[in-house]
């Protein structure tokens, strides 16, 4: 798919979904980011602030970004909790922001998306796992809700290559892994998290730009899950 006049649709991931849709913009895209608190930084893209808990929410953005731009392409699925609580402090409502968030958001919008994906005869939709569920087994303990949301998530991913590839509607996943550092990440924990990659370093955000544009201008990928982590699922 080249990407001049098309119209991708970014769900979460501030800083990383920020410089993606810079990346978008420069190959000719039309860009909506969805943001749940604060404000990204893309002046290239339509912002539209929204909590994707909310099923209503879901199809509110897509609607929105096909009224602004007359269709819809590209759904990049990015919105995601993550946060680290031990299995005795876990609430139900832990659990159920997580899966709303991570998983339920992602085939409510992708559900949203598909009929206006149908009209322009295809389209793109790219989910965000994660390099630990893709790796097939938790690998760290106090993120239960998040590991079962993001194994979940390359199960739908599959299910719905599957389902809408009649329809050239092209479906896969990323699976991140030690891209940037989190924010108040201490210089130790940077460099044991690179001393854990078999690359040695931090990915940075143009590597995810780099996979996520790879599956985009593809014709031929669906139900695929690509590890971006440098190798370390391998160590």
């Amino acid at each position: 798919m080249e990407l001049t006049d098309r119209v991708a649709l970014i769900t979460g991931g501030r800083r990383i979904g920020a410089f993606l849709a810079k990346e978008f913009a420069r190959k000719g895209a039309h860009i909506t980011m969805v943001y749940r608190g604060a404000r990204p930084e893309a002046a290239e893209a339509l912002l539209i602030q929204a909590d994707l808990q909310e099923p209503d929410a879901c199809r509110r953005v897509v609607e929105q970004t096909v009224a602004r731009f007359g269709r819809l392409d590209v759904l990049v699925n990015m919105a995601s909790i993550y946060r680290q609580k031990t299995i005795d402090d876990l609430t139900l409502a832990d659990w159920d922001e997580q899966m709303a968030v991570d998983l339920r958001a992602a085939w409510l919008c992708s559900h949203a998306a598909v009929p206006h994906m149908r009209r322009v005869r295809g389209g793109r939709i790219i989910n965000f796992s994660d390099w630990v569920a893709r790796s097939g087994r938790p690998r760290y303990a106090g993120y239960l809700p998040y590991y079962v949301a993001k194994a979940g998530v390359i199960a739908l991913t599959e299910a719905l290559a599957l389902e809408l590839a009649a329809d050239q509607i092209l479906v896969n996943a990323i699976a991140p892994g030690p891209i940037v550092a989190p924010p108040g990440t201490s210089a130790t924990e940077s460099a044991a998290v690179e001393r854990a990659t078999p690359l040695g370093r931090w990915g940075g955000e143009m590597e995810i730009a780099k996979a996520v544009l790879a599956l985009v201008e593809s014709d031929f990928i669906t139900g695929e899950t690509i590890r971006v982590d440098g190798g370390r699922h391998v160590k």
